[in-house]
């Protein structure tokens, strides 16, 4: 249900502000006490009009061999396009990069993050994700360099099969995100299940991460995390952390930023537009199949939920069970949607596109319409 909107923006400066104290959190850190304002309908409306992809351009990378293909993040780096994907085998989740001049034609490179095997936390699952991304919407798409590096933070674990619980967060990095070469990691995973001030909806295992960078620290810390995660089976809430150099993590606040009451809210993704924040995630079985959505913000902890049309849902043959896990980009005045698609060819990722691109797309609207996710 979409938030209540406390003040709208254009009727601010007539009304008085609510005033919300923070309740004490222990010693995790909490948002400042200031007037919190939510985005009202109108200026979501806006995001959506600006973010949707009623066209299919359709599947882009296929399952290998039988593998299953997950989870797109998409960069730019160079002159060409690169993406980190996960590939699923009997063991578990390994990541890829694959590279594109065009982004729509992708070339599978090589392994970033191969299994670590036995006696490590990630011994036989490694799920990347790249982090640090230029999130302006509209902007580079390119990676940032922190101490010379280039990061990616990654869902664990040491147990074989398909995300078996625990799971856990760790972090990579690397000095070339083009090169398809093993990443290094932290010897230990940054956030667990076992650590003191892991949350109520959150002990069972930690999922996807997206990891941008703040420089205006307006929560304190220059790194955010948000990331989605689970106490019990088939019901996922999105949350945050902080962190002060890509390494040592804190969570943040009790409560998580995207709970829509059950079933799955996850992978997300943040971009700024102008001064509002835009969550792009997938929602699952709280409205019928897995289908991806977005929130706004206005300080990256208080955010509207979007009740309209989904971004990307099923329609198609090759997503007909499930259309979800969005990483979006706008470029050259186009918006590139990016989706793992589940249907009569495996689990694929694919493509939707907010204008026609070739005759290949296939308008699909954008009505209404959900793990396996």
């Amino acid at each position: 249900m979409e938030h209540l909107v406390l003040i709208s923006l254009k009727a601010a400066a007539l009304l008085p502000i609510l005033v919300l104290c923070s309740c004490s959190r222990g010693n995790q850190p909490e948002a400042p006490k200031a007037q919190i304002v939510y985005p009202d309908s109108a200026r979501m409306q806006q995001v959506y009009e600006e973010v949707k992809t009623p066209y299919k351009y359709g599947i882009i990378i296929p399952e290998d061999n039988g593998n299953a293909v997950d989870c797109p993040s998409v960069f730019r780096y160079g002159d060409r396009w690169y993406m980190v994907y996960i590939c699923m085998n009997k063991k578990g989740y390994e990541t890829r990069l694959a590279e594109s001049k065009d982004l729509l034609n992708w070339k599978a490179l090589g392994k970033i993050l191969p299994f670590s095997g036995q006696g490590h936390w990630d011994a036989h699952q490694a799920g990347g994700y790249i982090a640090l991304q230029d999130h302006e919407w509209g902007g580079s798409a390119g990676l940032q360099k922190y101490e010379d590096y280039y990061w990616m933070s990654y869902l664990g674990g040491a147990l074989e099969g398909y995300e078996t619980d625990p799971m856990a967060i760790g972090i990579a990095w690397t000095d070339n995100p083009a090169e398809p070469k093993p990443w290094n990691r932290l010897p230990e995973p940054v956030l667990t299940r076992d650590q003191p001030d892991c949350r109520y909806w959150e002990k069972l295992t930690q999922y996807k991460s997206n990891v941008i960078w703040d420089r205006e620290k307006s929560l304190g810390s220059p790194f955010v995390m948000f990331y989605n995660a689970k106490t019990e089976s088939g019901y996922e809430r999105i949350g945050m952390a902080l962190s002060d150099d890509m390494k040592t993590w804190k969570r943040f606040g009790t409560e998580p930023v995207i709970d829509n009451g059950g079933g799955i809210s996850g992978d997300p993704q943040i971009v700024k537009m102008g001064d509002l924040w835009v969550m792009f995630y997938f929602g699952a079985f709280w409205k019928p199949k897995a289908f991806d959505t977005f929130a706004c913000s206005f300080d990256l902890v208080h955010w509207s939920t979007w009740n309209g049309p989904h971004l990307v849902e099923p329609s198609e043959p090759w997503d007909q069970k499930f259309a979800h896990k969005p990483w979006m980009i706008k470029h050259e005045g186009v918006v590139y949607h990016y989706y793992c698609a589940v249907g009569e060819q495996g689990r694929v990722i694919a493509l939707a596109t907010s204008k026609v691109l070739t005759n290949r797309a296939r308008g699909s609207g954008n009505s209404a319409q959900g793990r396996q996710s």
